[in-house]
């Protein structure tokens, strides 16, 4: 292959990649301003104003607590993703085609974001149905953008290229909660009201996703592949890779742990601001100011714990981040209301453990994949991380039911993070990584 072949190559790759970064550029958006800032404290408002003299809801007939609501559509959201991801995945897999899937996914989701500009007065039905639409979508294109890692970078280059894609995510989440919090904090200034500049923030979140989204749309490029396979090989191959990790117990027991500590860091991440609002008596500027603070010490906590993880490896590093989840949570329960500076505390905590715990889980997986597995092993871990956090929300949505107290609803979430360690302190992971066939590194 001659020196320009390889160059153009290159450049191509390259230009590839910058493509690439811009979905998580596109989506992230959501993510922040829309499912962790605003939504669940609006939906919430307007389910309470709908609700009848008890404080009751009733979708199809089922009387549900208004302050449960917006938990329970984050854990229906889910549910619909479980169904569609292998699905997607398959179709894409089969056809080759990614992009229309990817567009499909992307647009349907910023379509639903954007129509959450008409969400007012008691349409909390309406509020529901535009969560689980955006949510579900969200999740789905996920599982098509990830799956386009291998096609753009070399083994070698990988973790880079992902950390970039990464980093781009929290970049965008920053400059949109910036533009929220002027918008929010001054809406009398702009001449509309408190509800309209909720609304317009929710909005702008999907038409930021649709806008970007032409980017990575007009760089990646297709590959067309010769299969053959229907679209039900999807759930086919999944139930073949949970059988083959039977034959791994020790990445599969890996795998369950972190089901279930990464259910309550979702949760956390999407109950917080309602925790926030209705029990704590917070202002939104104070909750956006707070998740703003929570993105960028997410990025300095991932490389701190990264720091600490090649002094005493992996394990240790993520069981420490799971006593302070819970000692966080614990904290969270005893706030007192009405005191932002502590609810800033708190935050702190959250996003200096929020981005290592997470960046470290994955990496710690990757040794335990088996050589020439790693893309099946990866789409359950893909299905762990994206589409089985529906616990924690159907918990928190349950006991606030029960109970009617949010901090008895936060509180109940700790069980994930201590089942979560008591599994992992479990696996020896050693062991795991030589029975997975690969090379044990110096600090695990």
């Amino acid at each position: 292959m001659s020196t320009d072949t390889v160059q153009t190559e290159v450049i191509d790759r390259q230009r590839e990649q910058r493509g690439w970064y811009f979905y998580d550029w596109a989506c992230s958006v959501y993510s922040t301003s829309v499912l962790t800032v605003f939504l669940g404290p609006y939906l919430t408002a307007v389910a309470k104003s709908a609700a009848d003299a008890d404080g009751f809801v009733h979708p199809l007939g089922i009387p549900v607590r208004a302050g449960s609501f917006f938990a329970y559509c984050v854990s229906a959201s889910v549910i619909v993703s479980i169904l569609v991801m292998p699905l997607v995945g398959a179709a894409a897999d089969r056809t080759g085609r990614k992009k229309p899937l990817l567009a499909a996914c992307a647009y349907v989701g910023a379509t639903a974001t954007t129509g959450m500009f008409f969400l007012s007065g008691d349409r909390y039905l309406l509020g529901g149905l535009l969560l689980i639409v955006a949510n579900s979508s969200v999740a789905v294109s996920m599982v098509v953008y990830n799956s386009y890692l291998p096609q753009i970078a070399p083994p070698e280059d990988r973790d880079r290229v992902s950390s970039r894609g990464w980093a781009f995510g929290y970049g965008a989440g920053s400059s949109m909660l910036i533009v929220n919090l002027v918008l929010y904090t001054g809406h009398d200034s702009f001449g509309v009201s408190e509800s309209t500049a909720v609304r317009i923030c929710l909005a702008s979140a999907g038409l930021w996703w649709g806008a970007f989204t032409l980017v990575p749309l007009k760089r990646l490029r297709d590959r067309r592949t010769t299969s053959t396979a229907p679209a039900v090989h999807g759930w086919r191959q999944l139930a073949s890779t949970v059988r083959d990790m039977r034959g791994k117990p020790l990445t599969l027991a890996f795998l369950l742990a972190y089901l279930i500590y990464n259910d309550g860091i979702q949760t956390v991440i999407s109950q917080a601001s309602v925790y926030g609002s209705q029990e704590l008596g917070l202002s939104q500027s104070t909750l956006i100011t707070a998740v703003l603070m929570v993105q960028v010490l997410a990025v300095a906590g991932a490389l701190g714990m990264g720091r600490l993880a090649r002094t005493y490896g992996a394990k240790r590093t993520i069981l420490g981040s799971l006593v302070a989840w819970t000692v966080t949570l614990a904290a969270g329960y005893f706030l007192p209301a009405g005191a932002p500076v502590w609810f800033f505390v708190l935050a702190s905590g959250i996003g200096l453990v929020l981005g290592g715990s997470q960046a470290l889980s994955r990496s710690l997986f990757s040794h335990l994949v088996p050589p020439g597995k790693e893309a099946e092993y990866f789409s359950a871990y893909e299905m762990s991380d994206r589409g089985m956090s529906w616990l924690g929300p159907l918990l928190f949505g349950i006991t606030y039911q029960l109970t009617g107290s949010y901090r008895d609803a936060i509180i109940s979430l700790v069980a994930f993070f201590v089942i979560g360690f008591a599994l992992l302190a479990r696996v020896p992971v050693r062991q795991a990584i030589l029975d997975a066939g690969n090379p044990v590194p110096e600090r695990i």
